[in-house]
């Protein structure tokens, strides 16, 4: 039997050990009975009521973690599974989370001209161990932003099939292609986001004068 123990505990950056992160969390989930009701309760909640940045992606530690986001409001995709999978925890369900390298084909000519591919390291998302099995969760694009955007396609959630990104947009045209799994984590591994991401992306991004991901 897997030890779930790891996958219960705050971190430096899954701090549901900070009040206002437990206590919201269990906000959501009052009057709810099973893992199950309640992890999608937490997903919906993150989804659409923390809104979707990409802007707000950089390096810088505090960016990262849960508390963070949610006093912001705001957040991307591993800022937000980072909190979702916090907020499971802080109710005493397992939860981790899992990076993976994707290529958004809907990705905006701004980012793609600013990085220099339509490539994104260590996407995020959620997976939450709900009847004895691991479910994926990305509660990554809000309610508003998708409709805002038009082409963004909502993750939905049940708590029993995986919610992830879909590789077609509703119109049927190509999306999201996982290209490199990066594993499941305990705690986030921001180091490593941080060497990788500075390596690939350094040329497109500090030649040209952009200090974002510079901050310490």
């Amino acid at each position: 039997m897997e030890d779930l123990t790891n996958y219960l505990q705050p971190t430096e950056f899954l701090d549901f050990d900070k009040k206002r992160v437990s206590d919201k969390a269990f906000e959501i989930i009052e009057g709810l009975k099973t893992d199950k009701e309640k992890a999608i309760a937490l997903f919906y909640w993150v989804r659409d009521e923390i809104r979707y940045m990409m802007s707000a992606f950089y390096m810088i530690k505090s960016n990262f973690k849960a508390s963070v986001t949610l006093r912001r409001g705001y957040g991307f995709c591993v800022s937000k599974a980072v909190l979702l999978s916090s907020f499971a925890r802080a109710v005493g369900i397992p939860a981790k989370v899992h990076l993976a390298d994707i290529r958004n084909n809907k990705v905006p000519q701004q980012t793609i001209d600013l990085l220099g591919t339509n490539i994104l390291l260590y996407h995020g998302y959620s997976e939450i161990y709900i009847n004895n099995k691991w479910v994926k969760a990305t509660p990554v694009f809000d309610k508003n932003t998708a409709q805002r955007a038009g082409f963004l396609p909502l993750v939905e959630f049940d708590g029993v099939h995986d919610g992830i990104l879909s590789k077609y947009t509703p119109e049927g045209k190509l999306f999201i292609e996982y290209i490199k799994d990066r594993g499941v984590y305990a705690e986030l591994p921001y180091d490593e986001m941080d060497r990788v991401i500075r390596k690939k992306y350094y040329k497109y991004v500090f030649e040209k004068g952009i200090k974002t991901l510079n901050r310490k």
